[in-house]
Order: C-alpha cells, then structure tokens, then sequence
C-alpha cells in the first residue's frame, strides 16, 4: 500500500495471533521511529521493550488491558524522557530545567509524534497495533516495574503483532468540524455534529461485532463530564516535574 494507503486504513487490533516479532524487526521499527521531528531535537523519548514475561503481565494488569498483551507479538512502553537530557548538562557542567510546563509539553509532543512514526511503520510491514493510555492508570506502580528514574514517566503503552482480523477502519470528524480558515468558527459546530452523530449511530449499529447503539457526542459528553485521572499533576511532580 501507499503511505496514504496505509494510514487511511489504521484500526486499533486488540488480539493477534501470537507470533512473536523479531528483534532485528523491532529494531530497524524503532530506528524508523527515531526520524520522527523532535522539538529542539532534543528527542526526549524512551521506550521500554517488556519481554519478561511477569512484567509484561504486570504491566496487563496495571494499565487494566491483560487480554492484548497475552497474543501481542511485542508490547513496549513509551516513556517521556529527560533523564537522558540531564545527563546531557552535567557533561557541561549544567542543571537543566526539567521541570517546565513547557517540557511537559515538549515530551508529550515528542514520544506522540515517535511512537505514529513507529506505528505507520509498523502497519506498512503487515503489522497491527493499540495504542494503550490505560498505562497512566497506575503511573507510579509501573514506574517501579519498570524502574524508571526522576524526569521519566510512561505516557502510554503498546501493543503490536499479526492481528487475527482486521477491524472496519472508525468513521472520523467531517473535515470541516476540524479545518478552520483564518479564524476560528463555533457556529459550525450543531450541524456538523448532528452529521457526525448520524454517521457514527449507523457504523455501531452495522459493523461486524460489538454492535451498539450510540454516538459520538453521547459518547464525549459521558467520557469528560469528570475529571480523569486526578493523580497524575502529583505524580508527574513525584517525578520532578512541577509545572513551573
């Protein structure tokens, strides 16, 4: 497939089967992934490989996704990482400053657009992946399982491998509820949503498992009427990072 091919085609695989992917394979992905555009260059990203078979279980139960790391061909850990960027200054004598909202950001910014560089990769050779932000359900649990130093945390996982099946690809937002033309424009907004809930209320209904009825705004307005995750501004400060 073309490059445009492939990522018009992604779908989030949860059970593969089992065929476990060969390092020399994980290798040459992981380079592919490090071409990615990185702020400053600064490439403050790391990625933990789990072939343990206890820690890879572990890491099932503590991101709350056993069933897919049980057939994964490979499961990894992307870390935001400025350890290594410390260890950069006191070459030269320097404290870096670590603990900005802005290298939050910054690291956030650059394990995202690695790891979609690492996928597209992935899925160009046959491959399917997931994403799994479930890894920021018990950050300082997998911290110490992974023995990850101040000025790194994990900011998802991922799984990857041979999928059983291919999923439908998920219907996106119409280009116009998320292009805007030298100014930003809300009115927009109700009747493209109406559109767009249209569109999704048939794909749950029609797609090949896991049938329901729903949409995406009942979906959104259900997911964000509450705070997620509360305890991560304190443990990204358990890490060294204080949002000054």
């Amino acid at each position: 497939m073309s490059v445009k091919e492939v990522l018009r085609s992604h779908s989030s695989v949860r059970k593969y089967t089992g065929e476990q992917i060969p390092k020399e394979t994980v290798i040459d992905l992981i380079e592919t992934a490090q071409m990615a555009a990185s702020s400053h260059f600064v490439q403050a990203y790391s990625v933990i490989w789990v072939t343990d078979e206890e820690k890879k279980q572990k890491l099932g139960e503590l991101s709350k996704n056993e069933f897919q790391f049980k057939t994964a061909g490979a499961s990894f850990l992307f870390c935001v990482d400025f350890k290594r960027l410390q260890m950069a200054g006191q070459k030269h004598g320097v404290e870096i400053v670590a603990d900005s909202a802005e290298n939050v950001l910054v690291g956030v910014a650059d394990v995202s657009i690695f790891a979609q560089n690492f996928v597209i990769a992935a899925e160009a050779e046959g491959y399917g992946i997931c994403y799994i932000g479930g890894a920021r359900n018990n950050p300082a649990e997998i911290s110490e399982l992974f023995d990850l130093p101040d000025y790194v945390f994990p900011l998802f996982a991922m799984t990857i491998g041979k999928p059983t099946k291919r999923n439908e690809t998920k219907p996106r937002l119409p280009v116009g509820a998320i292009l805007h033309e030298n100014s930003y424009n809300t009115e927009k907004y109700n009747e493209l949503l109406d559109e767009y809930d249209s569109i999704m209320e048939n794909y749950y209904a029609s797609r090949s498992s896991n049938q329901k009825m729903s949409n995406w705004t009942k979906q959104m307005a259900d997911y964000l009427i509450e705070q997620k995750r509360p305890y991560m501004k304190e443990f990204l400060a358990s890490k060294g990072f204080n949002w000054k």
